[in-house]
């Protein structure tokens, strides 16, 4: 029977997290209005060589063994025989091994798949692996935990096949759309057919929804204004989201999201690293970078347990030795509460003014090949640049005129709903809550209040199932649509005039907040496109030109208010055409109900469309 006929039993959320992911599901059943009968998969994976365990997180780990260091067996699972094991192991052994041997390790890869300066389909990771290593694509690495999550719904739950499901996959709220597509690439070669993608703060947001059982419309209000802050292991996420009222009943509207910030618990745990490291130093003993590696692991250990535990005074961290003078192989050395709690609190969430900006470094000629690190560690920085620029995201929102004062400096959020495992630390929830709440007070506003009970590391996994099961007509939906107005560049025409480019426009072909399912044509534009051969086109998004409309020209624009991304490619089929002829075509958003982004060229009499594909190779920069 096809699965697209069958009625699915489930709605299964999958969080794709850069350190972890999980699944959680509702059973669509017995399941009535905001009432929804869920549950968490306790993940089977290996936490060692033959040890099976089932746990409610699977680390986002790929470990690449050397082929003598497994006997057969050791790396089986329940869902596949010993005969045809793979040569790898991700999850909780992944991360372990790791710890030990990190030039085997492929971690971030989720952050490697919004990296537009590599090309994310070449086998690229672990990027500073020696020759031996074989090595895999960022791509691959997202495949091979997607996969490993519908095989171990599918063993525990034969009678349900994951393809018969309805799928959600959680996405960072800024990811642009060539990491979208990747995103469903891997998801599609992991086995994943009926799959919407979900920006992971209204996964939150959702989440909270859910297990208030309908007792969130008495901590929300028409008027409120919700910041969701997202500090998870390798970005940090701010969405903004607007309650109105409608027919007497409240509904939240997704108003604003952030960059994409390579920011979170993984800096924090390399920062620790480098503290740790200058201590050894001071006492003559001098790290290389496989030992740096393996003390990163360490402090992200060291950092949890201390920042969760008030208890703990102290923290031991062990970092195997790469010579045989030292007593036990090892170095012996720890962190303090103390000393994570300052480090962390001072470099990555200052105390700060609403008007502070993060601060941009001239960078090197020649760099390493690596991730887009934020250059400014201060995540209250960055929240303060995120609510400036939103400054004036409800003024056109209905019910939201004259509530907040035109001398207002930044959006005032009356709300604050945290997500990451990072805020499993009451301490630095409340630096952002006396962050924001000082820039309030500043500026004569109500306090924000905190919303409790979420879960930080399964709420996006719950938030997203509890997504699938609205989509069906059940509980409360999120309005909002895209999160930025897209442009395509549009070159003017001009004499060569030396030393000089020609001026581009910028045209709007998606407009902000187009929703999920909808297509719509640029009014009274024709373009000639090349067919038999690639066409490229520089592309630009906006998250704070609310007001644009598809069709739009701009000639002017300010620097922070568009965006450049990746190269849009399009090759269009000849088809009883000469290669290089230019075929006459009007241009069409689409957003899918997917939730990602085409651009659609349809010639003139109705008869032809091509799909605009986005660029999501990337180019080496």
């Amino acid at each position: 029977m096809n699965a697209q006929t069958v009625t699915p039993q489930f709605a299964i959320g999958i969080d794709l997290g850069t350190t972890h992911s999980a699944l959680s599901y509702v059973n669509l059943g017995a399941s009535d209005g905001e009432k929804s009968i869920h549950g968490v998969l306790p993940v089977p994976q290996l936490s060692a060589p033959g040890t099976l365990e089932e746990l409610p997180l699977l680390p986002s780990f790929v470990y690449l063994p050397h082929a003598e260091e497994v006997a057969p067996g050791d790396l089986a699972l329940p869902w596949v025989s010993e005969e045809a094991e793979a040569p790898f192991v991700v999850g909780e052994m992944a991360r372990s091994r790791g710890a030990t041997t990190p030039i085997r390790l492929v971690s971030s890869a989720k952050s490697w798949l919004c990296h537009a300066g590599v090309d994310r389909r070449a086998a690229i990771l672990p990027s500073d692996a020696p020759p031996e290593v074989a090595r895999i694509s960022p791509i691959t690495a997202a495949t091979r935990y997607l996969t490993h999550l519908r095989q171990a719904w599918d063993y525990a739950h034969p009678e349900a096949p994951f393809t018969q499901q309805e799928i959600t996959v959680t996405i960072p709220a800024s990811f642009d759309p060539s990491a979208r597509e990747l995103t469903m690439e891997a998801a599609q070669a992991a086995g994943y057919g009926n799959l919407t993608l979900l920006e992971e703060p209204q996964a939150a947001l959702y989440s909270w929804i859910q297990t208030s059982e309908g007792r969130w419309r008495k901590d929300v209000k028409p008027g409120d204004i919700i910041l969701v802050v997202d500090v998870g292991g390798g970005t940090s996420d701010f969405s903004l989201i607007a309650v109105l009222e409608r027919d007497g009943v409240l509904e939240p509207h997704r108003v604003a999201v952030g960059e994409h910030i390579l920011l979170g618990g993984d800096n924090m745990d390399l920062a620790l690293a480098h503290l740790v490291a200058r201590k050894l130093a001071a006492n003559g003993t001098q790290l290389d970078a496989w030992q740096m590696r393996a003390l990163t692991y360490g402090c992200r250990s060291a950092k949890e347990s201390l920042l969760a535990d008030s208890g703990m005074d102290s923290a031991a961290i062990v970092v195997p030795s790469r010579g045989s003078k030292l007593i036990g192989g090892s170095i012996r050395t720890e962190l303090t509460r103390e000393e994570v709690s300052t480090f962390i609190l001072d470099g990555f969430f200052p105390q700060v003014e609403a008007s502070s900006r993060p601060t941009v470094r001239t960078r090197a000629g020649l760099t390493q090949l690596g991730l887009p690190y934020a250059q400014d560690a201060a995540i209250t920085r960055h929240l303060a640049a995120f609510l400036g620029r939103q400054v004036a995201a409800t003024a056109e929102l209905e019910g939201f005129a004259g509530r907040q004062s035109s001398e207002a400096s930044f959006l005032h959020p009356t709300a604050v709903l945290f997500n990451g495992g990072v805020f499993k630390s009451d301490l630095l929830v409340q630096r952002i809550m006396g962050a924001v709440n000082d820039w309030l007070y500043l500026e004569g506003a109500e306090p924000a209040r905190m919303l409790a009970g979420a879960d930080l590391d399964l709420a996006v996994a719950r938030g997203a199932a509890y997504y699938s099961y609205v989509r069906r007509g059940h509980g409360v939906r999120i309005r909002g649509g895209t999160a930025s107005a897209f442009y395509v560049a549009i070159e003017s025409a001009m004499p060569a005039i030396p030393g000089m480019e020609p001026p581009i426009q910028a045209l709007c072909v998606a407009p902000f907040g187009m929703e999920e399912g909808s297509e719509l044509e640029l009014p009274g534009q024709q373009f000639g496109l090349v067919v038999g051969e690639p066409v490229h086109f520089r592309f630009f998004a906006s998250s704070t030109r609310r007001n644009d409309q598809i069709g739009d020209l701009l000639d002017f624009w300010a620097p922070d208010e568009l965006q450049e991304l990746s190269e849009i490619q399009a090759t269009l089929s000849a088809e009883n055409r000469q290669a290089g002829d230019v075929v006459q075509v009007k241009l069409h958003a689409r957003v899918t109900e997917a939730g990602t982004l085409e651009l659609l060229a349809v010639s003139l009499d109705g008869a032809e469309r091509w799909k605009v594909e986005f660029d999501v190779r990337g180019t080496a920069q």
